[in-house]
C-alpha cells in the first residue's frame, strides 16, 4: 500500500541557489530509493508573507517505515546530507525540521 506524505519547511533567501544547485545533483536519491521512497518532489513558493518555503510531496512503498527510516537515518551519507541542507531551512514555529502537512484530496 502507498503512504503519501506532504510537509513544508521555510528556506532561507541567501540559500536558494545553493539549495537548487545541491539539489540538481545525485545527492541521496539512491538512498531514498533504497529507503522505498518514491515520487520524490520538492516545490518552492514565495508566500505574501514574502518568504521562501519548500513544500515535498514523497510517496513510501515499503512494508516497515520505522525500519526504513531508521536505517536511512543511520547512514552516513544521509547525515551529511542533512549538515548542507538543515541550515539552509527554517522550520515553522513549533516544529525542529519539516511540518506534516494534512493530505485533504487525491486523485490517481
Amino acid at each position: 500500500m502507498v503512504r503519501r506524505f506532504g510537509r513544508v519547511i521555510g528556506l532561507k533567501e541567501k540559500d536558494l541557489e545553493a539549495y537548487k544547485a545541491l539539489h540538481a545533483g545525485p545527492g541521496v536519491r539512491d538512498l531514498l530509493t533504497e529507503a522505498n521512497m518514491r515520487n520524490f518532489n520538492i516545490f518552492v513558493h514565495r508566500l505574501p508573507d514574502g518568504q521562501l518555503y519548500e513544500f515535498m510531496y514523497v510517496e513510501y512503498v515499503g512494508d516497515d517505515m520505522a525500519s526504513d527510516m531508521a536505517r536511512l537515518s543511520a547512514n552516513p551519507r544521509n547525515a551529511e546530507w542533512l549538515t548542507l541542507c538543515n541550515p539552509m531551512q527554517i522550520p515553522l514555529p513549533g516544529h525542529n525540521g519539516w511540518a506534516d502537512m494534512e493530505s485533504v484530496f487525491f486523485n490517481a
